[in-house]
C-alpha cells in the first residue's frame, strides 16, 4: 500500500500552518527511509501529539527528527517511541518532550540498534518517575555522554544522580548538567576504552576487505559490572557485538573489536549447515563448540595467514590467573590456546591427543564441520574420566573474550540459512535514471509514491504534446525541498548540537523582470563607471611579454639585436627571451541576502525600504559580473526558528543571468528572522561543488543573527562565527557587507577584521556592492 500526504488532507488542514509546511517538508525526506507502514505510524504519530496540547514545538521537533532517527535503527521503532511520549506527557512538560525528540538522532546515531534505543527510551521514563528536573540538562548534553559512555554506562550515571540528589532539586540540576565533581567522577568511572560506534565504519572496511563482501554490525547492550550480556552473538545475518571493549592484557579495545568481528565473520564465512543439538548436554555442546571455534579460525587463518596474529595475543594476555580457575575452565584454555598454536608445548596429554585428532581430521575434512562434533564429544568423554567437570555456568566463565556464544551454529536457532539477503534500515529505495521511452510505458502507474522502493527519473523534462508544456507545469506543484540538517555551535559548552538546524529550499513567488530592466536603465550612470571596471577584470587570456632574462621561448628579434652587439664589440642585453602569463579569473562567487522582516523597513538617510535597495544592488551586480564571466549564484534566507531556515535560490551557478532569473529577484521579499549560520553552511555546500581554486561568500544584511527562539545574543552570534571559521578551513572565504550602522560592536568579531564593510549611507548600497565585489577579486 502507498501511503501520500494527500490522504491525511483533512488533518493537515485542521494543524497549524507552522506544523503543516514543515511535514510537506519532511515527508519527502520520510518517504526515502520508510516503508508505507513507517510513514503511515509516522503521519498518525504527528497527529497524536499535535490533538496532545502541548504545543507545536514538539510535534514540529517530531516531523523533523523522526526521518533521521528511522534512517539510523529503522522506523519500527516510531510507534514505541509515540507510545513512551504519550505517557512521558503526564509526568514532565512539552519542552521537555521536544528536548527528547531533539535528541534522539544523536541518541540513534551513538546507539545504532532499535533494541538499545527502546532501552534507552525505557531508562528517559524511569528518570521522569525519580528525577524529572534532571531530563532537560541530561538530553541538552547527550552528545556529549554517549561520546563517552555506553547505555549500560549512562544508566548507572544517571540513576546514581537521581538517587543520590533525589530531593536537592538545585544539585540535581547541576549534576545532570556535568557541573558537579561527583558528577564528572561518576562520569570517569564509568567511561570505557573504545566504544563501538567509534569503530563501527572501520570494521565494516576491516570485514569487506577481508571476504570482498558486507557484513552488518549492531551493538548490543550489558552490564560492565556483572559482565553479562558482554559476548558477541550472531542472529543470521547480523553479529551483534558489545556496545564497549576495555583494554584486555595490554591489548587496545580496538584490537578487541578486530579480533571479535574477524572470528564472527569467519563463522558466517565457513559454516554451511548447522550442527544437531540432538541428544546433546549443554556441556557437551560447549566442547562442541570450542572445536568448532578452532576448526573456522584454521579456515580464516589458511586464507588469511595475518589472522593468527590477531587471535593469539588474547590467548596469550590470558595466562595469568589460569591457575586460579577452575580446574575444567583452566584445562580447556589450554587446549583452545594449543589448538590454535602449533608451536605451543604442552605437558598434558590430553590436550596433546585432542590436538593432534583436531589436525588429522582438519587436514582430511577442512569443510566439514562434523569432524568438531566427533571431537567435541570424544574430549567431553575423556575429560569426564579425568576430572569433575563443572556446570555450564562456570564453564561460560572461559577467557576467551573475542569469541562469540556460538548459538548461530545449533540447528535448534531456528534459523533460515537461505533467507533472502539482510537490507538495513535507510537502504531500502533505488533511484535511477530512465529513457524516455521506459517512462512512457509505465507513466499509467498510479501506485507509486515518495515511499516506492523504485523511483524513476529523467534528466529533461517529459513534454505532453497535447497540452503544450511539461507534467511538472501540468501538475502545478512546487517539488518538495528535502530538510538539511547542520550542526550549531554552543559557546557555553564549546561543543557543537548536532542536527540542531533544519534549512527548507522554498521558492519565493516571481515578479515582473522588467522591473530588474528597468534598474538597469536607472542606473545607467553606475553602469557606465562600472563598465571600466568590468574591462580591466576581463580575462585577457595568453598574455606575452617579452625582453625577459627567462622565459619560455627565444625572442628572435631580440637575439639577432645581442648577435648584432656582440659583433660590434658592445655589451649585449641579456634579456632575448619571451614570457607567457596566462591571465585568467579563477573565482566563484556566491552571493547571500538576508531577507529578514527588517529589510522592509526605511533606514534614516534613504528613501526606499532595504530589499529595494538589496535587489537594486544584486541586480547591478549580477550584472557586473555576467560581463565579466565569472560563475556566480545569487541566494536568500530567513528563519522562523531552527526548524525552519528557509533558503531561496534566485540564481544557480549553472544558470544564466536571464529572464527566469531575473523573475525571481524581482519577486524577492522580506520577513521572519536571521539565523546566519545555518544559511552560510548550507551555502558553503553550493560553492564547495564549484571547480573553481577562489570562492568567494559575499554576504549582505542589515543586521546582527537574531531568532525568535534564541533569547541569548551571543549564542547565535558564536554559532556565526564558527561557520565562517568553517568554511574557511574548506578554502571559502566570507565577506560581509552589512547595512547595520552599530555593526561595528559585533561584525568584526564575527568575520575577522577586513572581511566586512559597514555602508554608512544606506542609498549608496547599488554602487558600493559591485564596487567592492571589484576590490575584493582584482
Amino acid at each position: 500500500m502507498s501511503i501520500k500526504l494527500e490522504d491525511y488532507r483533512e488533518y493537515l488542514e485542521r494543524v497549524e500552518p507552522h506544523i503543516k509546511d514543515t511535514l510537506e517538508a519532511s515527508f519527502h525526506e520520510a518517504g526515502r527511509v520508510m516503508s508505507p507502514r513507517g510513514l503511515g505510524n509516522y503521519i498518525e504519530g504527528a497527529r497524536a501529539l499535535s490533538e496532545l496540547g502541548r504545543g507545536s514545538e514538539l510535534v514540529v521537533s517530531y516531523i523533523q527528527e523522526m526521518p533521521l532517527v528511522a534512517k539510523e535503527v529503522g522506523d519500527e521503532i516510531i510507534p514505541d517511541l509515540v507510545t513512551s511520549v504519550m505517557k512521558l506527557a503526564s509526568m514532565v512538560s512539552g519542552g521537555v518532550i521536544a528536548a527528547l525528540f531533539d535528541s534522539l538522532p544523536t541518541a540513534a546515531n551513538r546507539l545504532g540498534d532499535a533494541d538499545l534505543l527502546r532501552q534507552y527510551l525505557a531508562l528517559i521514563h524511569q528518570l521522569s518517575a525519580k528525577a524529572p528536573r534532571g531530563l532537560r540538562p541530561m538530553l541538552q548534553h547527550l552528545d556529549q555522554l554517549f561520546d563517552k559512555l555506553t547505555l549500560g554506562g549512562l544508566r548507572r550515571w544517571a540513576l546514581w544522580g537521581a538517587q543520590a540528589h533525589g530531593r536537592d532539586f538545585e544539585n540535581l540540576a547541576k549534576y545532570f548538567s556535568l557541573e558537579t565533581a561527583d558528577s564528572l567522577a561518576v562520569l570517569q568511572k564509568e567511561r570505557r576504552g573504545t566504544l563501538f560506534v567509534d569503530t563501527q565504519r572501520k570494521l565494516n572496511f576491516y570485514l569487506r576487505a577481508l571476504w570482498a563482501r558486507d557484513f552488518h554490525l549492531r551493538p548490543t547492550a550489558g552490564d560492565y559490572e556483572t559482565r553479562e550480556g558482554l559476548r558477541p552473538f550472531i542472529e543470521f545475518p547480523v553479529i551483534y557485538l558489545p556496545d564497549a571493549f576495555d583494554d584486555y592484557g595490554g591489548i587496545s579495545g580496538k584490537e578487541m573489536y578486530r579480533a571479535a568481528c574477524a572470528h564472527a565473520a569467519a563463522h558466517l564465512a565457513y559454516t554451511r549447515k548447522a550442527i544437531s543439538a540432538e541428544a546433546l548436554n549443554p556441556v557437551q555442546m560447549f566442547m562442541i563448540a570450542l572445536m568448532e571455534d578452532a576448526r573456522v579460525e584454521h579456515l580464516a587463518i589458511r586464507q588469511f595467514p595475518g589472522l593468527k596474529q590477531l587471535w593469539l595475543p588474547l590467548h596469550e594476555a590470558a595466562l595469568d590467573g589460569r591457575d586460579s580457575r577452575d580446574p575444567a575452565v583452566s584445562f580447556l584454555e589450554r587446549l583452545a590456546h594449543a589448538l590454535l598454536d602449533r608451536q605451543l608445548e604442552t605437558g598434558d596429554a590430553l590436550i596433546r591427543e585432542t590436538v593432534a585428532a583436531f589436525r588429522k581430521a582438519f587436514a582430511a575434512r577442512p569443510d566439514d564441520n562434523r569432524i568438531s562434533w566427533d571431537l567435541g564429544v570424544t574430549l567431553y568423554n575423556k575429560a569426564k574420566d579425568r576430572m569433575a567437570i563443572p556446570s555450564l555456568r562456570v564453564l561460560e566463565g572461559i577467557e576467551i573474550p573475542y569469541r562469540d556464544d556460538n548459538r548461530f551454529i545449533w540447528e535448534f536457532a531456528e534459523r533460515l540459512w537461505d533467507q533472502a539477503e539482510y537490507v538495513p534500515a535507510g537502504e531500502r529505495q533505488i533511484r535511477r535514471k530512465v529513457s524516455v521511452m521506459e517512462m512512457v510505458n509505465e507513466l499509467d502507474c498510479e501506485l507509486a509514491g515518495d515511499d516506492a522502493q523504485e523511483v524513476w527519473t529523467l534528466e529533461t523534462p517529459f513534454y505532453l504534446d497535447q497540452e503544450g508544456c511539461t507534467i511538472n507545469e501540468l501538475e502545478g506543484k512546487e517539488p518538495v525541498s528535502d530538510p538539511y540538517h547542520y550542526p550549531e555551535w554552543d559557546y557555553q559548552v564549546q561543543l557543537h548540537r548536532p542536527n540542531w538546524a533544519t534549512v527548507l529550499e522554498k521558492r519565493q513567488p516571481s515578479g515582473d523582470r522588467e522591473l530588474i530592466e528597468q534598474i538597469l536603465v536607472d542606473y545607467k550612470p553606475v553602469a557606465s563607471r562600472l563598465k571600466h571596471i568590468i574591462d580591466a577584470l576581463q580575462p585577457r587570456g595568453l598574455v606575452r611579454l617579452r625582453r625577459q632574462e627567462d622565459g619560455d621561448e627565444i625572442d628572435l628579434n631580440a637575439a639577432i639585436r645581442a648577435m648584432l652587439d656582440i659583433r660590434m664589440g658592445e655589451m649585449p642585453d641579456p634579456r632575448i627571451n619571451i614570457r607567457y602569463i596566462r591571465k585568467t579569473r579563477d573565482l566563484a562567487v556566491l552571493v547571500l541576502l538576508d531577507l529578514s522582516e527588517s529589510t522592509n523597513e526605511i533606514l534614516p538617510g534613504s528613501d526606499r525600504a532595504v530589499i529595494q535597495l538589496a535587489r537594486e544592488a544584486t541586480t547591478l551586480l549580477a550584472w557586473a559580473i555576467d560581463g565579466i564571466g565569472d560563475p556566480f549564484a545569487i541566494h536568500g534566507f530567513a528563519s522562523d526558528g531552527r526548524h525552519d531556515v528557509q533558503y531561496y535560490r534566485f540564481k544557480d551557478f549553472d544558470q544564466l543571468f536571464d529572464d527566469q532569473a531575473k523573475a525571481r529577484l524581482a519577486g524577492m521579499r522580506g520577513g521572519l528572522s536571521t539565523r546566519m549560520g545555518a544559511a552560510l553552511r548550507h551555502a558553503g555546500k553550493f560553492l564547495l561543488r564549484q571547480p573553481q581554486h577562489k570562492k568567494l561568500l559575499l554576504l549582505v544584511s542589515d543586521g546582527e543573527p537574531a531568532d525568535i527562539d534564541e533569547r541569548d545574543p551571543q549564542y547565535l552570534r558564536f554559532d556565526t562565527k564558527k561557520a565562517v571559521e568553517e568554511l574557511a578551513a574548506t578554502g571559502v572565504m566570507s565577506y560581509c557587507l552589512t547595512l547595520d550602522p552599530e555593526a561595528d560592536e559585533y561584525v568584526s568579531r564575527i568575520f575577522g577584521p577586513n572581511r566586512y564593510t559597514v555602508v554608512d549611507h544606506v542609498q549608496r548600497l547599488p554602487e558600493r556592492l559591485p564596487a567592492l565585489f571589484a576590490s575584493l577579486t582584482s
